[in-house]
């Protein structure tokens, strides 16, 4: 039951978009076109589940003060977090990578139309972010942090995907011109956080 609430909380409470604004350039640039965006939520929630466990695994059996102790009495003083946050970098590259080679072979549209934003889900705050979290919360299990990552992924995948849905309304609608563009997608986003916000009033 704690991993179904934190995964709700992580998608509309705990939202990385309209909670902590992490990944907003991707979510801003790419919110144009629907299948776009589920494109690159699909990708950010993916590069979300297989990196945050593998940090998570890192993070508390290599990483952090005393977490080399199963290697014997003379590691358990060994603390290695100072490479916390360059470790943490080097597993999301890679599996970015990984995604990126996949999305060219099997679906070489979506490739195209996501860009230089596919390569910079490397970079993308809410990418990181997960693994920071997981590290200041201190997940008791694997599966807390995988359901934590599941949830951050479908939150940022809503968020996206419902930002992408308005916009393509808003193009047949009459926005006063000094709000076309950018103007009306923050004034949209905006909206969409404080919808979210009511959720924070539910007990999970």
């Amino acid at each position: 039951m704690d991993a179904i609430s934190l995964i709700v909380r992580s998608i509309f409470v705990d939202n990385m978009i309209f909670a902590y604004f992490l990944g907003m350039c991707s979510f801003l640039a790419v919110s144009k076109n629907v299948k776009t965006a589920l494109g690159l939520g699909i990708a950010v929630t993916f590069v979300l589940v297989i990196t945050l466990p593998i940090n998570y695994l890192l993070e508390n059996y290599v990483l952090k003060a005393g977490a080399l102790s199963w290697l014997g009495e003379e590691y358990a003083a060994v603390d290695l977090s100072v490479f916390s946050l360059l470790i943490f970098i080097a597993i999301i590259a890679s599996i970015v990578q990984l995604v990126e080679m996949i999305i060219e072979k099997f679906s070489p549209s979506l490739y195209a139309s996501l860009g230089i934003f596919l390569p910079l889900i490397a970079v993308n705050c809410a990418i990181l972010g997960g693994s920071l979290f997981m590290q200041q919360r201190e997940f008791a299990s694997l599966g807390l942090a995988t359901s934590y990552a599941f949830g951050s992924g479908i939150g940022w995948l809503l968020a996206i995907v419902g930002l992408a849905a308005i916009r393509e309304k808003l193009e047949y609608s009459h926005v006063p011109k000094p709000l076309k563009g950018l103007g009306i997608t923050f004034i949209v986003t905006a909206l969409m956080a404080i919808g979210f916000m009511s959720f924070s009033g539910i007990n999970i």
